[in-house]
């Protein structure tokens, strides 16, 4: 059954965006009556059926709905670095939303490659993640911010925070300070490491220093590392 982004759905009947129109009607012809499902990034998954089936303003009408569908009782908040290639941050936001994260942020640290982002591009990615894996969750996006503000920003976080860097040989496996249904915010580098001094920063705030094996990963490809090992656990 076909699947629809509907962020803004509040009632049982809803028209489609021009371009959901557009690809339900003309792309997959579908027609009155056909029914298709719903899901609006807010933990909502609805079944629903064509009323009108205009292909710029489709009218559906909902017939069934669930709410917190799929909902984890954990937080999987990963704050990484910007690689300079941007397709490799898209397919890190693309896997990552596929396996179940609540939150990446964009960290602007000393060694970092690219320190603008276009948001919204990697929003766009994460729904089509959405829809590929039938997830009713949209992570949220955080802007790039600095390494130090961001630290500073995360006091209150409650759950466990690890930072993964490569200055020290032989750090504890992340699974060794992960323990299933924790909150978890972990932080990745950019392909320079982490300095010393941006590590002794987390450290202080009470990040603890871990590892992600022994191979020397590329940052979105320790991203995703993470974020299977913490979705393999829970």
């Amino acid at each position: 059954m076909s699947l629809f982004y509907t962020p803004d759905i509040t009632s049982d009947t809803y028209t489609l965006n021009e371009e959901e129109s557009k690809h339900c009607v003309r792309v997959l012809r579908l027609s009155v009556g056909s029914r298709i499902q719903l899901i609006d990034g807010k933990g909502g998954f609805y079944e629903a059926k064509i009323m009108d089936a205009n292909p710029k303003r489709c009218t559906i009408s909902v017939v069934d709905k669930k709410k917190e569908f799929g909902k984890s009782n954990w937080y999987l908040h990963i704050a990484i670095a910007p690689t300079k290639n941007m397709d490799r941050l898209e397919w890190f936001v693309e896997k990552a939303t596929e396996m179940g994260i609540d939150e990446i942020s964009l960290l602007n640290c000393h060694n970092s490659e690219r320190t603008i982002v276009k948001t919204e591009r990697l929003t766009k990615v994460a729904v089509s993640a959405i829809k590929q894996s039938l997830k009713a969750y949209l992570p949220k996006i955080n802007e790039v911010e600095n390494f130090k503000i961001f630290i500073e920003s995360t006091k209150d976080f409650i759950g466990t925070k690890l930072i993964a860097h490569c200055q020290t040989p032989s750090l504890p496996h992340l699974k060794t300070f992960y323990s299933s249904a924790e909150n978890v915010l972990l932080l990745i580098g950019p392909e320079g490491d982490f300095t010393q001094d941006e590590v002794k920063l987390a450290l202080i705030n009470d990040f603890k220093e871990i590892g992600l094996g022994t191979s020397r990963l590329r940052t979105e490809t320790a991203g995703i590392y993470a974020c299977a090992v913490i979705n393999g656990l829970n």
